[in-house]
């Protein structure tokens, strides 16, 4: 099947949803500029100063670094939430919404990414599961609580050529100790699931409406790769236990556990408009 029939079958898929699902991983924000953080190679581009330093994504992204170098810790995650809030979400997110506000079910966002990019976009905040949580919010590194804070306001500078952040880091309100983004790390049992686990319970409370109305289930999966799962395996597990139909949209992983889904081997931002230019 050509990838214009897959598209045709995707828009049909939408046309006839009661209620639509959208899941996103790290290639949803690739076609807005951010970086590909896929294998070394990828993050070591993103981040020179840490190829120098020989250190991979998954070693940088440990919560041990708040504890032995706060400032090279803040250096890697203050850049890159100065990189969130400064990059635009391409127009595929505001094409999703358009979607999503003509289902009579309404929709809801799972997504592994940290960015808070969907909200920007104009997603409403209490219809968004964050997985692994948000860098728009922090969380005392120690911790001493279980206090989860707005990160708005905080300004990170970042000495980009010593890569090094400077002086004030953020500070824990209550202790005075360092702040570490509210995001799941690698090796973290310190990260604090609360807000998280929130979000999760409005989405399961929204599929159990979903499902009490009988209403058919679209599952639209973009930029969700294979090296960190967690997203399509929640796409297949809810389509398989609520009957729904999956739309998986990803240049390279893009095959699909049954021929009753749809696989289409584009990038999120162009698989987006093909579909929205069928669905018109």
């Amino acid at each position: 099947m050509s990838v214009g029939e897959d598209i045709e079958r995707a828009a049909a898929v939408l046309n006839d949803a009661g209620a639509l699902l959208i899941a996103a991983g790290a290639g949803m924000g690739v076609d807005s500029g951010l970086p590909d953080f896929r294998g070394d190679r990828g993050f070591w581009k993103a981040y020179p100063a840490i190829a120098r330093l020989g250190k991979s994504f998954v070693e940088m992204a440990n919560p041990r670094w708040f504890h032995t170098d706060p400032g090279l810790a803040w250096a890697f995650y203050g850049h890159r939430l100065n990189l969130y809030r400064a990059t635009r979400p391409h127009e595929g997110f505001r094409s999703l919404l358009e979607i999503c506000r003509t289902v009579p079910g309404k929709y809801f966002v799972f997504t592994s990414n940290v960015d808070g990019h969907f909200q920007a976009a104009g997603f409403e905040e209490d219809r968004i599961e964050e997985c692994h949580g948000s860098i728009h919010h922090f969380q005392c590194s120690k911790p001493c609580g279980d206090h989860i804070w707005d990160a708005h306001g905080t300004e990170i500078h970042v000495d980009e050529d010593a890569f090094l952040a400077m002086d004030p880091l953020p500070r824990c309100p209550r202790c005075g100790g360092y702040a570490r983004p509210n995001i799941l790390m690698f090796g973290d049992w310190s990260w604090n699931p609360d807000r998280t686990h929130s979000q999760g319970d409005r989405m399961r409370r929204w599929l159990q409406e979903v499902s009490d109305a009988r209403r058919k289930l679209a599952i639209v999966e973009l930029g969700a790769g294979t090296a960190v799962a967690t997203v399509r395996y929640q796409s297949e597990h809810l389509a398989a236990r609520f009957k729904g139909t999956l739309i998986r949209i990803n240049p390279r992983d893009h095959q699909v556990p049954a021929p009753s889904h749809v696989s289409i081997p584009l990038g999120a931002a162009e698989g987006v408009r093909r579909i929205v230019q069928a669905l018109h």
